[in-house]
Parts: C-alpha cells; structure tokens; sequence
C-alpha cells in the first residue's frame, strides 16, 4: 500500500477543558485512505503554527509572491486571549480552511507537514484528565453549519450508554465493548455505528449492543411512516434471517421506519422487512466518497441476532412485528388506491355531466303567432291592409 493521505476532515465541534487550566481544543473527524477513521483534538493556537509552517513551505502557493498565485486558504490569527465566543465563532472558518485545504493540489494536501498534523498523537487516545477536575463540555456543530456556521448548541454533554454484551472489534477503527460498560457517545451515525469513547479508548461501536440508561426504548426514533421514502439500493444484500429482503443494486423501495441500530423497514411492491441503512440511498442523490468507504465496511448486527444480553431494564424494547409493519403498509397502500379512485370517479361524473349540456343543440327562438285579419286592419299600416283586402 502506498503512503497514507487524508480524504477528508471534518469539524465536529470543541470542547471546554478544565485540566491543567481552563482552554478549548477542536474536534476534527480524520478520514484516511485506509478507511480508517479516528478524532483528534487540536487547540487553534497549534493550527495557526501549522498554518505558517505551511505557508513557508509553498510560498507561491501561499502568495508571498504574487497574491494573484494565492490558493492556500487564509486563516486569522489567534487572539490574546481565546475564550468561547471567540472559539465557537471560529468554527465556520476553520470548518472551511480544512475543506480547502484537504482539496488543495497533492504536493500540498497529501505532504508530510499535512500528514503528520493530522495523525492521531497520544494525547488523542489519551486525554489528559483529572478525577478531581469536572469533566469536559462537548459544543458539537450541527448538521446544517454549512447554512448556519455559528448555530452552536450547548454545552452538550455526552449521553453515556451502556453494553448489553460482550463485542468484539473487527477492525481498527472499530472498539471492543464488555457486557456493562459504560461508554460516551460522541457521534451517532443513522447506518448503526456509532462513535464512542470509554476512558482513554475510542472507535466505532455498533448502536445494537449499547442500551440507553433511564429506560429500555430509544426516544430518538421516529415512529414507523407507511407513506414511505423513496430509496434506491447502491449495494444488493441477501437476506440472512427471515424478516430481511434480498434486494440488487439499482432496486427502488420505500423506507416506513428507520431505527437507529441501522436495520430499516422497507417495503418493495407490497412487501415489507428489514435492510441495512447503509446499503441504501435517496432517491435521486448522488453516490458520495462516503458511501463509497460504506462499499467497504460490513452492516452492524441486528439487536434480535445479540447473544448473552444482560440489560439492566425489567423491561424490554418495544418491538413491531413484521406482520404488523405489513398489515399497516398494505392498509395504507389501499387507501391511496381508494382515494385515488374515488378521486377519478368524481373526475368522471363531472364530465359526464357536463358532456350533455355541452352536446345540446342551442334552443331556437319561439316563432310568434300570426296576427289574425282583424288585428291587421285595427293596427297596421295602410300599405300591410291592402295586402290582406
């Protein structure tokens, strides 16, 4: 394999330190060409300092020269003092330097000084803590900070979940779990990985094996829609139990749920079961770099396939029955079908009454009486009387 690069970076957001005194560091999402994909944690200060190191490297590239030359992004300089505000209303530069930069030619995006910033450094997997200290604030960045690049909400502090059973990792991006541990969920990602860390660890956890602590069903998902969302399948899967549908790529379904372990119910024509979130796409959407990693990567187990779970609720998720996800879909579906004929019907008698009033000949005006020979005589002219005499 030839030597590492960067595909992407991304801003998820910063946090609020209290140890060894109070700062802010950002949390950058790094995507490489190994499919790996791992955060770190950089204070703007060490951006800045990398940024003129840059910049002295390509001074063509960077304008020193000819500004007209210029296509390393600017970035400002730190303050003397960088506290939130300063921090947060940062974000919306620094999510686009990073864009740009990873972008840029590869004698500058793909270089060691790049590279290497970007590696994940001890400090990353090891945060520096102290028991006695509060823990962190996270200000994670919304999904939508390309339109609102200062909308930040917080503080956020982290959901903490916890394993229902022993996991064991796959890969190296990925995080083993013992049945009981209580994990930080820093990033939720709605094909059924989720980002975790647990001390000093961090990786991707699939969501099935983590259970929420003040109750056994996820309040985040959404109830079931039977009018469906178009989809297309990028990726054919056969199906392994039952309830699950064996599709091909370029297939078109409908989604009528989406839950968060990655499993959607689908329908295709009238049938219904489940398919891996993260084979599908919208209808219409452009494939993505990311969907194309996705080609890579294997689904996350379903919750019903978890052997030895020890959940700490009496109670169990609630679940929907496929027959009841059919039933519901197939009234659904006959309903539109009767509406929509219901529709036509009333479309029809319109017309048809109308048609009638349409083919009717028009009415022809009454002819009058003829006058009789006494009324001519009394009434008329002398010319209209000698014609009668």
């Amino acid at each position: 394999m030839g030597d590492a690069f960067i595909r992407h970076v991304e801003l998820l957001g910063y946090e609020k330190r209290f140890f060894p005194s109070q700062h802010y560091v950002y949390m950058f999402l790094v995507k490489w060409n190994d499919l790996s994909e791992k955060v770190i944690y950089r204070r703007f200060t060490e951006i800045y300092e990398f940024h003129k190191a840059l910049k002295e490297m390509f001074p063509i590239e960077s304008g020193d020269i000819n500004t007209e030359n210029r296509i390393i992004p600017h970035l400002p300089a730190p303050k003397w003092f960088d506290g939130q505000r300063s921090t947060e209303n940062r974000q919306g530069t620094l999510a686009e330097y990073c864009y740009t930069l990873i972008n840029l030619p590869h004698k500058i995006s793909r270089c060691l000084h790049v590279v290497n910033f970007f590696k994940v450094r001890h400090d990353d997997m090891n945060p520096v803590t102290d028991s006695q200290i509060k823990k962190p604030e996270v200000f994670l960045l919304p999904k939508d900070s390309k339109k609102n690049p200062t909308d930040i909400t917080g503080p956020i502090v982290l959901q903490t979940y916890r394993a229902i059973a022993d996991y064991e990792k796959s890969s190296r991006s990925e995080m083993s779990l013992k049945a009981g541990d209580m994990v930080d969920v820093v990033e939720k990602s709605e094909n059924g990985w989720w980002f975790c860390q647990l001390k000093n660890k961090r990786g991707w956890v699939p969501a099935a094996y983590l259970e929420p602590m003040d109750g056994p069903d996820e309040s985040e998902e959404q109830e079931p829609n039977y009018a469906g969302e178009a989809y297309m399948v990028w990726k054919s899967y056969t199906a392994v139990e039952e309830d699950e549908l064996t599709l091909k790529e370029g297939d078109t379904i409908e989604v009528i749920h989406k839950l968060l372990d990655g499993w959607w119910v689908i329908r295709k024509d009238e049938t219904t079961g489940y398919y891996p979130s993260m084979y599908l796409q919208k209808a219409g959407e452009v494939n993505t770099s990311v969907k194309s990693e996705q080609r890579n990567r294997s689904a996350p187990p379903r919750r019903s396939t978890i052997r030895n779970v020890k959940s700490i609720h009496k109670q169990g998720r609630k679940q929907i029955s496929q027959e009841t996800y059919r039933r519901n879909s197939k009234k659904y579906i006959q309903n539109q079908r009767n509406m929509r004929g219901n529709s036509q019907n009333k479309a029809n008698v319109i017309i048809e009454k109308n048609e009638p009033e349409g083919n009717k000949p028009k009415a022809q005006p009454a002819v009058p009486p003829r006058p009789s020979k006494d009324l001519i005589l009394n009434r008329c002219t002398e010319s209209t009387r000698k014609k009668i005499l």
